[in-house]
Order: structure tokens, then sequence, then C-alpha cells
């Protein structure tokens, strides 16, 4: 099945509170710890790698239908949901101070005894950086007929504010990201535009850096860099699109990652406005910059990288980078609906380097199982024989596993792009409790957001689906009543730094252009 929908999850929310929920299904756990090997063992011999892959590219992918299962819902009423009085409740649960907790919360010990039952404090905090990862759709410009489409829609100093996550978490945006968009990867990526005249034609906006504030800084007990990456593509089409080819990440390297997702991360151009450099280059640039402001300053710092689906890929690559250049750094890695990104000894690595990964994993999710549908991490019982399969793809790190059939809001038959939602994914995360617990009654986060762009919420909440969208689809009538497509603020176009001799110059040109009327 083709699906070419992207997935773009928007706007604030209106805040809820539940009613009367079922069973939970949903299971949290671990990864195994990881103990440490030879990273050179007997390797299989090319013959039988070939046959091997051959297998994986003729197998196709087999998708288990729901199971049929009686489902009791214990509402009283499903009018209890349009409450006024519940529409007036705040949509996260209270902050409270974990300065004193926060090496555990960041995963130093691998969130043992954090996952089931889920702490509090942690699901708080994988809520907030979650939210970091949607702002990164929410921001994306991804109208076709837009001039600037593949940027970000918002500058810096105002996309939280925009998104209504000014003053929420407490974190300010310093550094936009940016990757090629016509290099040898999935073509998803490759954008196609129905104006000529576009901003760029080689890049695309990938995510940013963030910086707690003073008082952020305070309730969390260090300065926390943040990397958002975002994601991009419906489910169906991962399959069709991976490179399924490893490549070593560095010369000589054991450790092999996915090729596309590789060159996504470390292409660059000389011809290009906005990736001259890498966003490899551009993000640790950043990245080692606070890191040395905020250390000379005698302050503790660590890095929280998070991102969904690509972007959770994308998110590995800058951890193993930031790892390897910045040694001691307290390092986590936050998924949503990540695929496999690299071999054994890529996750081996990380390990060794003392990177954590928790990745957040909705069972009914094909991306997670991607690629390596057949051959992955499962084959290490084999070791003994094969030896260490070095084109085997393995996941990293604990897994937080959820189930979509746990909560009562949800629509439980097969659908493949509300499975992989990023809304989906943090319903799920607000209302877990643990594998023998309903529903959280407490669950705060807005139900509504999870329909923004797919059908997953339950007919009875009377939601529409696919509700985002801009109003009058971007559209907006000029003063000779005209509806027109409207410039951008000079300040939300986006300029590469140092770009332009003279940006004053360049906000005037800006200024002047007239809005120009779509259909006269």
């Amino acid at each position: 099945m083709a699906m070419s929908t992207m997935i773009h999850n928007h706007l604030p929310a209106i805040p809820h509170t539940g009613v009367n929920r079922n069973k939970l299904v949903a299971r949290a756990h671990q990864e195994a710890p990881v103990v440490d090997r030879p990273i050179n063992g007997t390797k299989a011999s090319k013959r039988a790698a070939r046959l091997a892959e051959s297998l994986s590219n003729l197998l196709h992918l087999h998708v288990e239908p729901p199971q049929r299962r009686e489902v009791t819902k214990h509402y009283s009423s499903w009018d209890s949901f349009c409450d006024d009085e519940k529409h007036s409740t705040p949509t996260m649960s209270p902050k409270e101070v974990i300065s004193d907790k926060w090496r555990e919360i960041h995963g130093c010990t691998d969130w043992d005894s954090l996952l089931d039952p889920l702490h509090p404090c942690l699901r708080r905090e994988i809520l907030k950086y979650g939210e970091f990862a949607q702002a990164t759709y929410d921001a994306f410009d991804f109208d076709p007929f837009s001039e600037y489409c593949g940027s970000c829609r918002f500058n810096s100093n105002k996309i939280f504010e925009k998104l209504g996550l000014d003053g929420k978490h407490g974190y300010k945006v310093c550094k936009y990201i940016y990757a090629m968009s016509h290099i040898d990867m999935p073509q998803w990526l490759n954008r196609t535009v129905h104006l000529g005249d576009t901003w760029s034609r080689d890049s695309n906006w990938m995510g940013f850096v963030a910086i707690s504030d003073e008082e952020e800084t305070h309730r969390i007990g260090r300065r926390d860099i943040v990397v958002a990456w975002r994601g991009t593509v419906a489910p169906s089409e991962w399959y069709e699109d991976f490179q399924r080819k490893l490549e070593p990440i560095g010369p000589g390297d054991d450790a092999k990652v996915e090729h596309g997702f590789h060159s996504i991360y470390t292409s660059k151009s000389e011809h290009t406005r906005y990736s001259k450099s890498s966003a490899s280059e551009q993000v640790m640039k950043e990245v080692t910059r606070l890191v040395k402001l905020y250390k000379e300053k005698g302050e503790e710092v660590s890095l929280t990288i998070t991102g969904h689906s690509l972007g959770g890929a994308l998110a590995l690559l800058n951890a193993y980078e930031a790892a390897t250049t910045i040694p001691g750094l307290p390092i986590s890695v936050i998924s949503f609906g990540a695929p496999r990104v690299g071999n054994i000894a890529f996750r081996d690595q990380l390990h060794q380097m003392g990177v954590k990964t928790l990745r957040v994993v909705v069972k009914q999710d094909l991306v997670p199982k991607m690629p390596g549908v057949v051959f992955n991490e499962g084959l290490q019982k084999f070791d003994e024989i094969t030896g260490t399969l070095d084109w085997v793809y393995t996941h990293v790190g604990a897994e937080l596993r959820l189930d979509v059939r746990s909560s009562p809001y949800l629509k439980h038959g097969f659908n493949l792009l509300g499975f992989h939602s990023q809304e989906t994914y943090l319903h799920l995360v607000d209302g877990f409790v643990c594998q023998s617990s309903s529903f959280r009654e407490d669950a705060r986060r807005d139900v509504a957001l999870v329909n923004k762009a797919c059908d997953m919420l339950v007919d009875e909440l009377r939601i529409p689906h696919c509700w985002y969208q801009m109003e009058n689809k971007g559209l907006v009538r000029n003063a000779h009543g005209r509806w027109v497509k409207p410039k951008r603020e000079a300040e939300d176009v986006p300029v590469p730094v140092g770009s332009h001799p003279n940006f004053h110059a360049l906000d005037e040109i800006v200024e002047s252009r007239r809005l120009q009327p779509v259909y006269v």
C-alpha cells in the first residue's frame, strides 16, 4: 500500500480531563544490558550475507491484523467529555523539582525501576521532549504552493510563542538546523513544489537547538541543551524507500549505519545557501559552543536529543557524534517511533560511550520494526554459530512499549498513519501507568490533539479527523477584496547567517514586496 501523506501535527492544545478508562495493555520494559564483547567476531561468509539480504528483500512485510476482542467502555456518558468545567483544567501535570534526581531521570541507570510503573517525573520529562519533537512538525512549512516550502514558518525568537510553548517548558531556541534535500536518500525527502521561485531548492529545515532558561535549569538541576530533529514520512513509504544498505559511520569503523540516514546527517554542498555545512556540522558547532559557555560558568550541562520517526534516527547519529566529540558529557536520546539505525557494533559503541537511549514505541506502529523486519537483533541467539553479523540491524537502549488498545479514546482498527502519529504517542505516554493498570484517570494532555492529522479518536468524541489547517488555507483578503497569499513578515523569511551583506537592505526588499493575488 502506498501512502504519500506526510505526517504534520499542529497547534497548541485545548485542555480536557479524562473519564473512566478501560484496562491498559501497554507494556514498558528495558532491553537487557549490553554485555561488552569483541566487535570483530567470526563474520558470516559473503555468500551467506548476500543470500540473507536477498531473502530480506524478497519477503513481503506481513502486517498482523488487529485481534478481534470485546472492548468494554466504562463511560457513563460521552457528553462528559464536552463538559465546560473539564475544558478549564491544565494540559500538563504540575512541574516538580527534580534537581536531586535528574541523573536518574536522564537515564544514568538506564531508567531501571522507572518504566514499570512509569515514574510521574519521568512521564512529564518524556512529554516535554516529545512536544519539542512535535514542534518541528508544527512549525514546518509543508505547503507546496508556498515560496518558502521546506522552511520553518517562524524565526527562532518566536517559534515557541507561536506554537503555545513559550513559558510552558522553559527553553529558548538558539539555532536552526538544515539538511540537504537533493542527495542520495529516500525519495520522500525530495519535495516537489509548484512554484518556481522557492526559498531553497537544496535544503529543508530539520530542527533546532534549544537551551533551558534559568528557572528550568534550577528545576531540573543542570543546564540542559536540547536538539530536536524533525521526522517526515507516512509509515507505508518506509519499507520501499529505505536504502537498506549499511555503511561505516567512520573510516575503518566496525559501527555501521543506514546509508540514507547518514547521508541526510552528513551531506553538504558549497552551491547551496543553507547547507554549505552539513546538519552534523551545524548542530555540533552550536552544541560545542553551548557546552563550553556554560561549563566555563561552572554549571553542570547535559545534552538531550529527541525526534520522532526519521528524527529519532538522526537523534542517534547526533548522539554518537556528540559522545565522540565531547567525552564525559551526559547524553540521552528520547525517541518516538524511531526505526533501527545501525548494526550491533553501533549499538555497543553507543553503550560503551555512555549514551543513554529511551525508545518510546507503539506496539501497532510499523516504523520501529524497520529496517530489519526479518533479520535483526533477534539473530544474536545464533552468535555462537554465525559469529557477530555486522550486516544485521539492531535497536538501541531501553524501550517504553505502549498499546493503542490501552486507550478508551482511540479506535482500534488498522490505521498506519494514526499508529505512527506523534500525537498518538504523546497521548499514550500521558495515560500510561504500568502494565497492570488502566489508562490513568488524571491524564492531562488534550485528547483532541490526537486527530490533528489523522482519524484515531472514537466517533463518540465528535472530534473531526485531520482538523488542523491554516485559516482559509493560508489565504487572506487584501484591501481590494481579493483573496491573496500573504508574504511572510521580514523577520520570518529564512536568511542564512552571513549569506547577505546587508540584512537591513534585504528586510526593506522583503517589506516592499506587495501581496500578489493568486487568482484575478
